[in-house]
């Protein structure tokens, strides 16, 4: 399965110049959050794919105005071509808006979906807007990743963890590892195969 990961940044070669059939042989988009509404909506009609997303911190507009044609898998288990994927958006809080959480409600958003975790057989891409601590998140308090992802990836040892928040021009890699789990970061965009 060729799936093209998404965040924070629109990549004007899928958007301001964007060309017909750039979008063959994918066969699905994940979104970590951050992107602009319009953006989600023109790929899904553009590409006739499945677009799951997540909110990021700067999605507050998505209440209102959500992309059109996506499926937001926040707080939610999907299964797509046999390929489990769970849904955890949202950043650490540092100013208070909107999808931005302590490591408590974090933790507490991870117990919630245990259960759909088990009756699926577990779970294959966990799609986050904001990293785990210590893999891939930066100093600042504003990009600081969530601890409560750790005990989740020794517990389900998903395929991978993919997220945003964190530009790549922060100076972070685009994939790590934790205990065997690749760590990717979509700032931009990312062919995952």
């Amino acid at each position: 399965m060729k799936i093209l990961l998404l965040a924070d940044t629109e990549d004007p070669a899928l958007w301001d110049y964007y060309q017909p059939g750039r979008l063959k042989g994918y066969d699905l988009i994940l979104s970590a959050g951050d992107l602009k509404a319009e953006y989600l909506t023109f790929l899904v009609t553009m590409s006739n794919l499945p677009v799951f997303y997540v909110h990021g911190n700067h999605n507050a507009a998505y209440d209102r105005y959500p992309p059109e044609g996506c499926t937001c898998v926040d707080d939610r288990l999907v299964v797509y071509n046999g390929l489990r994927i769970l849904g955890l958006g949202g950043s650490a809080v540092y100013s208070g808006g909107k999808h931005q959480y302590t490591e408590r409600q974090m933790a507490r958003r991870i117990r919630h979906l245990n259960r759909a975790v088990k009756k699926a057989g577990g779970v294959d891409i966990v799609l986050t807007h904001c990293p785990p601590k210590g893999c891939g998140d930066a100093k600042d308090y504003a990009h600081r990743g969530f601890e409560a992802f750790l005990p989740m990836l020794d517990k389900w040892k998903p395929k991978a963890l993919v997220h945003g928040h964190v530009h790549l021009a922060y100076g972070i890699p685009r994939e790590l590892s934790y205990n065997g789990v690749r760590i990717i970061n979509a700032s931009g965009r990312f062919v995952l195969e």
